[in-house]
C-alpha cells in the first residue's frame, strides 16, 4: 500500500465528485461556510447519527431522547447567558477586511500544539504579534484589535420588527434538554441519575477560514446531559469521557490519532472540561467535549423561569438541583473526521492506483451495489436490488466496466458489491466482492442478506 499524504483538498474533492458534500447554494457561487449533503454524504451522516443514538440511547436504559424546537423563548438565551456574554475573539485585517477569530488564527499556525482557548484577549494578540500570524486570505500581518463578537443569528418573530419580537436562532441544542428537565423527570418517571439526549441543528454567525466541514454557520450536534448528584458526578464524568472515546474508536477513527485534552481555562461554573481532540489534515483539532456543568444551568434557569428545578429523592427524600454532566460532539465534524479516516490510495498491479474509503461497514453509505455483468443482464439484476433494497440501502449500476463499477464503489466506501452474470438465472448464485479485501464469493441471493447482515452491525 502506497503511502500518501492526505488533504483537505483531496476530500473535498472527492466529496464533490463522488456525491458526499457539495459546496452550498453552488449554482450562484457558493456562500460561505455551508455545505450540502449529497445523495452519498446524506446516507453517511444519517447512519452517524443512527450509531450514536444506538449507543448512546437506545442502549442506555438511562437516557431519554428529545427534539426540542429551534427556536425558543428569548428569556431562555438570557438565562444561559448567551445575550450578555456570549462572544467570539474577533481581530479584522486592516489590509483585505476580512474577519477571523483570534483563537482559530493561532490554532492553525501551531497546528492545534497552543491551547489558545486558555489565552486571554491580551495573550492572544501578543502571540500573533509574536509568531508573526499573517492573514490567511491576503498574507499581510496588519490586524485590529481583538474584539468580542456575539455569533448568534437574530430574527423577528411577527409581523413588525422591534427589540419585543427579538427571537434568536439556537447557538447550541443543549438548552432544549435544560427546559425539558421537569417534563421528562415527569413523564418517563425518570429517577436520577439520568440523561436527556438529541440531535439537532445548531447556528452560528461562523466567520473563519473554511475547513471545509469543521466549522461552518449550521451544523448539527449530538449530545446528552446526565443529571446526577454531586457526590457521584466525577465518577460520571470520567465515564463520560470513557465511552465517547470508545465510540469513536468503533467508528474507525485510530487510537494514535485521537487524544485528550483537559481545559487549562474553564468557565466560572464549571468542575472540568475535556476535549477529545482529532488529528486532522490541518492538525490536533476538537473533535467532542465532556463538561462537568454543576448546577449552574438549572439554576439559571429556575431563576429566569420561576419554576423550581429542585428534584426530590423518591427514596430519601432529599431535595436538590442535580449537577450536569455534558457529551457533546458534532454529527459533521465527526463525518469531517470518518471521511479523512477512511481515505486511502492503494498502488494496483499495472500501475493504477485504487481510491477506497474504508467506512465501517455500519456507517457506509450504501452496504450493496448492485451490478450485473452486462446491460443485457439488468431484469435479473434488478430483481435482486429489489430483494436487498427492502433490508438495506443498496446502490444499483450498470454503466462502464465491471472493473470501472467496482472502482466507483470503493471510492464512495460501499463494502460488498454483488454482481449477477449469465450463470445466476440456473444456479440462484451471485458473486460477492469484499470492498478491502477486493476477494469474491460465489453464494445462493437468498444467503446475500444473512451474509451481509452479519458483517455491517455496529456493537
Amino acid at each position: 500500500m502506497a503511502e500518501t499524504k492526505l488533504t483537505m483538498d483531496k476530500i473535498v474533492n472527492l466529496c464533490k465528485t463522488r456525491g458526499f458534500v457539495y459546496p452550498g447554494s453552488d449554482i450562484y457561487g457558493g456562500f460561505a461556510n455551508t455545505w450540502d449533503f449529497g445523495p452519498v454524504g446524506v446516507e453517511l451522516k444519517n447512519n452517524v447519527k443512527r450509531s450514536w443514538w444506538k449507543r448512546f440511547v437506545q442502549e442506555s436504559p438511562d437516557t431519554y431522547g428529545v427534539d426540542a424546537a429551534i427556536l425558543m423563548n428569548p428569556r431562555v438565551w438570557e438565562a444561559s447567558g448567551h445575550v450578555q456574554s456570549f462572544g467570539d475573539p474577533k481581530m479584522d485585517c486592516k489590509n483585505c477586511k476580512q474577519r477571523f477569530r483570534a483563537d482559530t488564527l493561532i490554532e492553525a499556525h501551531s497546528k492545534g500544539t497552543v491551547a489558545a482557548e486558555a489565552m486571554t484577549d491580551e495573550e492572544m494578540e501578543a502571540y500573533i504579534a509574536e509568531h508573526d500570524v499573517k492573514c490567511p486570505h491576503c498574507g499581510v500581518r496588519n490586524w485590529t484589535p481583538i474584539r468580542k463578537f456575539n455569533p448568534m443569528f437574530v430574527t423577528s418573530r411577527g409581523t413588525l420588527e422591534s427589540d419585543a419580537d427579538k427571537v434568536y436562532l439556537r447557538p447550541e441544542t443543549c438548552q432544549g434538554e435544560y427546559v425539558n428537565f421537569l417534563n421528562v423527570q415527569r413523564t418517563a418517571r425518570a429517577k436520577v441519575p439520568f440523561a436527556i439526549a438529541q440531535i439537532g441543528k445548531s447556528f452560528r454567525n461562523e466567520i473563519t477560514p473554511g475547513n471545509f466541514l469543521f466549522r461552518t454557520v449550521e451544523f448539527e450536534q449530538m449530545e446528552l446531559q446526565m443529571f446526577c448528584r454531586e457526590e457521584q458526578s466525577m465518577d460520571i464524568y470520567a465515564d463520560y469521557k470513557a465511552k465517547a472515546l470508545k465510540y469513536i474508536e468503533d467508528l474507525g477513527l485510530k487510537a494514535e490519532n485521537l487524544r485528550y485534552h483537559d481545559h487549562d481555562k474553564l468557565a466560572h461554573y464549571a468542575k472540568a472540561a475535556c476535549d477529545i481532540q482529532y488529528n486532522f489534515p490541518m492538525g490536533w483539532q476538537e473533535l467532542n467535549g465532556i463538561h462537568h456543568r454543576g448546577v449552574w444551568d438549572l439554576s439559571r434557569h429556575q431563576e429566569y423561569s420561576g419554576k423550581s428545578m429542585i428534584y426530590i429523592d423518591p427514596f430519601t427524600n432529599e431535595k436538590y438541583i442535580p449537577n450536569v454532566i455534558e457529551y457533546s460532539i458534532g454529527a459533521d465534524r465527526l463525518t469531517l473526521a470518518l471521511l479523512c479516516a477512511a481515505y486511502e490510495e492503494q498502488a494496483l498491479d499495472g500501475g493504477e492506483t485504487r481510491v477506497v474509503m474504508h467506512f465501517h461497514p455500519a456507517i457506509a453509505p450504501y452496504k450493496v451495489a448492485i451490478l450485473p455483468l452486462q446491460k443485457n443482464l439488468a431484469e435479473s439484476a434488478k430483481a435482486v436490488y429489489a430483494k436487498l433494497s427492502k433490508k438495506f440501502m443498496c446502490d444499483y449500476d450498470e454503466a462502464g466496466s465491471i472493473g470501472k463499477r467496482y472502482r466507483r464503489q470503493d471510492e464512495i466506501g460501499t463494502p460488498f458489491c454483488v454482481t449477477v452474470d449469465y450463470d445466476t438465472a440456473t444456479d440462484g448464485c451471485v458473486t460477492v466482492r469484499d470492498r478491502d479485501s477486493m476477494e469474491q464469493i460465489r453464494i445462493k441471493i437468498d444467503e446475500v442478506i444473512p451474509y451481509v447482515d452479519e458483517r455491517i452491525q455496529f456493537n
